[in-house]
């Protein structure tokens, strides 16, 4: 197993290591075997530090919010282990784990399904406050309307529904449920997706602005390369469950050394025409190898235009330090 050399405990707030989750494949209708498994996410090793914004790409179906999820404990890892704050998640259960998951939150992708459409937003909102014991009567509705005025919504919608709102104001209304019990950390799972190109830069920038006010520390993940460049300090780059390159944003989208993420780069637009038109895009051919039966060797090989021998019948690339903490797992980097 290879680690990622831990940074002082000051600067690290989660630190995972061999994380595999998979999800069997069963068979028969009333005897039902396993006959095989899904390897969903299949040996992460990463960090978030504190305070920071680690974004996490990768095409759809890659292992990105199976990742998200099982950080949380939403999906119990199948092996692996995941420290927060010197915490090992994956041994806790029951009220231990309840009383973890107060500094730890999740935005979701859909707006529109994580809300209760039958609750009105103060109950939403304030559901996280009377789970934890934290606030009830007044206090839970001043802290309500307090929360729904720092993502920039009136307090006087306490008693709306869901439905009565636009999409942009829904993940408005998700964002100040997370914030509710003050957490340290936010997975934040394609966040942006669901929603309107002109909306999108709203809830980016709000976002920001809350880590900054609050110190928050957040895992984004998502597929849209160029958000992600705005928003990470460092980039983590997923394809068949594993991270093939993980490094500073700036080293990542100006010297990616692995050729997916040369690949995925290619794809993302520059609004230069002149820059454009030079450009040479790289046209990845045939789909993703299922998960339920990867490729030997290096699991991209099988799309990689530089593959070589070493890379369909070596043992898989080590994910190791190519230089100022840029990790890559690919045998073209020495």
């Amino acid at each position: 197993m290879t680690t990622i050399d831990a940074l002082p405990t000051t600067q690290t707030l989660l630190r995972i290591q061999d994380l595999k989750v998979h999800f069997p494949v069963m068979a028969g209708l009333i005897l039902q075997r396993q006959t095989g498994s899904v390897q969903a996410v299949d040996g992460l090793n990463f960090e978030v530090r504190q305070g920071e914004t680690l974004g996490l790409v990768g095409e759809s179906g890659c292992g990105k919010s199976t990742t998200g999820k099982a950080i949380l404990q939403l999906e119990r890892p199948t092996a692996g282990q995941i420290y927060f704050a010197g915490t090992e998640l994956t041994q806790l259960r029951g009220e231990d784990l309840r009383r973890q998951r107060r500094e730890m939150q999740m935005i979701f992708q859909d707006p529109y399904a994580s809300l209760n459409p039958r609750m009105t937003v103060g109950s939403i909102v304030g559901e996280p406050l009377e789970v934890h014991g934290l606030a009830t009567g007044k206090a839970k509705r001043d802290r309500v309307a307090e929360l729904l005025h720092i993502v920039g919504l009136n307090p006087k919608f306490i008693t709306r529904y869901p439905h009565e709102f636009s999409g942009g104001q829904r993940q408005r209304i998700v964002i100040a449920r997370a914030l509710a019990v003050n957490p340290k950390f936010i997975v934040a799972d394609e966040p942006i997706a669901a929603l309107d190109v002109s909306i999108q830069a709203q809830v980016v920038n709000l976002m920001q602005k809350l880590q900054d006010e609050l110190g928050l520390t957040y895992l984004f993940i998502a597929h849209d390369l160029s958000v992600v460049r705005h928003i990470s300090d460092r980039v983590a780059v997923m394809y068949l469950g594993k991270i093939v390159e993980l490094a500073d944003r700036v080293a990542l989208y100006e010297n990616a050394l692995h050729p997916y993420t040369q690949a995925l780069l290619s794809a993302v637009p520059i609004p230069d025409p002149a820059i454009e038109a030079q450009r040479e895009r790289i046209i990845l051919e045939g789909d993703v190898p299922s998960p339920t039966n990867p490729p030997q060797g290096c699991r991209f090989h099988t799309r990689c235009p530089y593959v070589m021998d070493e890379c369909r019948h070596a043992p898989e690339p080590e994910f190791k330090d190519a230089g100022n903490g840029h990790y890559v797992a690919c045998h073209l980097v020495h």
